[in-house]
């Protein structure tokens, strides 16, 4: 389980992440057009007040959703062989929340003031956020539903955090890999706290 971990990437990790790598490029590429162009080229205009990013915002959430609901449904019927699908189900939904991020951000037009929708000390002195603004609640439920994706998710990997700690080779991951598993020893005490 911790060869990925432990040694050096192969091929196959190499071809993934260069793949990966060219998604990513394209990705820019889609982003600078639609700043240098504006976001009518996505179909917006005076009669459409929302287009792709809607689309494209609903959709990671969603995702987002199913696996929040895949690793609550394997928590409540207590599978006991749940662990390493919660963990891949809970880095989807963190990893699907950061995409759907993405969307109300780029649909605001000037991404450069996007500071704008929080209750910030600025030059225009006491400007505050309209709550009644639907990008606000995106960013309320959005940060919130990724806290608490991001604590499950972390909570998961405590013991594994350990078992890294007690295998690392050099001081410097030891050290890390000891922070981040919070003086787990696998007494039955940590257990049963854990559960």
């Amino acid at each position: 389980i911790l060869l990925p971990v432990e040694n050096k990437p192969n091929r196959a990790w190499w071809i993934g992440f260069i793949v990966a790598l060219c998604g990513a490029g394209l990705w820019v590429f889609a982003v600078g057009y639609t700043f240098w162009y504006g976001i009518g080229a996505w179909g917006l205009n005076k009669t459409v007040g929302w287009a792709w990013d809607i689309t494209g915002f609903v959709w990671w959430v969603g995702i987002g959703h199913a696996g929040t609901l895949i690793s609550a449904v394997l928590l409540l019927f207590r599978q006991n062989w749940r662990n390493s699908i919660n963990r891949s189900a809970e880095a989807m939904t963190i990893f699907a929340v950061c995409q759907a991020t993405i969307f109300p951000v780029i649909q605001m037009g000037r991404v450069w003031v996007g500071y704008w929708v929080f209750p910030l000390p600025n030059q225009f002195g006491s400007l505050w956020v309209n709550f009644n603004s639907p990008l606000l609640w995106d960013v309320f439920a959005i940060s919130t539903y990724f806290s608490v994706s991001v604590v499950f998710w972390f909570m998961g990997l405590i013991p594994d955090f350990a078992m890294i700690r007690d295998r690392a080779k050099t001081p410097f991951n030891k050290k890390i890999y000891t922070i981040l598993a919070f003086g787990w020893g696998g007494k039955a005490k940590h257990w049963q706290r854990f559960e």
